[in-house]
């Protein structure tokens, strides 16, 4: 029995250090920091270029809420998903840059905020260019996942 004592505990130690080794703890590795939302920003972009309003949408939460200019706010994704439809003509751009993000240090809430350019054609069939600057608040779901649970955005001059 007292052999049996030192050889179990030295075997408790040896595979907690081989788990811990091969599987970190989750906490670690899925720390979000403001180059992670910056590079979900990138994904989002290609998301909705790639594929419309649904990639678009794929990157809001359920309880998302949306503050488009100079309308009335609108909450959830599928009110949201409603207004979005213009992302589904080819003939219509959206663009976005973000210019900053930041984490909360509880580590489940950040922000980015940035620039768009929405070009389409015109009534006329000239191409018109609108400007503006957007801030979105991201959230870590039960999941693990990030999505927009609220986004604002404005018309502003062209970047000089």
């Amino acid at each position: 029995m007292k052999t049996f004592l030192p050889v179990l505990v030295t075997t408790l130690f040896v595979s907690i250090a081989i788990v811990s080794v091969h599987h970190p703890f989750a906490g670690a590795s899925d720390r979000v920091n403001a180059d992670s939302l910056l590079q979900m920003e990138a994904d989002f972009l290609k998301a909705a270029t790639d594929r419309g309003s649904a990639g678009y949408m794929s990157y809001y939460a359920e309880d998302a809420v949306e503050l488009p200019n100079g309308e009335a706010v609108i909450k959830g994704k599928t009110n949201i998903a409603k207004t979005m439809a213009f992302l589904d003509d080819k003939s219509n751009h959206l663009t976005w840059k973000p210019d900053g993000a930041d984490v909360s240090s509880s580590g489940d809430l950040g922000y980015t905020y940035g620039t768009f350019e929405f070009s389409t054609a015109g009534k006329d069939g000239k191409p018109t260019v609108e400007h503006g600057k957007y801030t979105s608040i991201w959230k870590k779901q039960k999941d693990g996942s990030w999505k927009v649970v609220l986004d604002i955005g404005n018309g502003s001059s062209p970047a000089q």
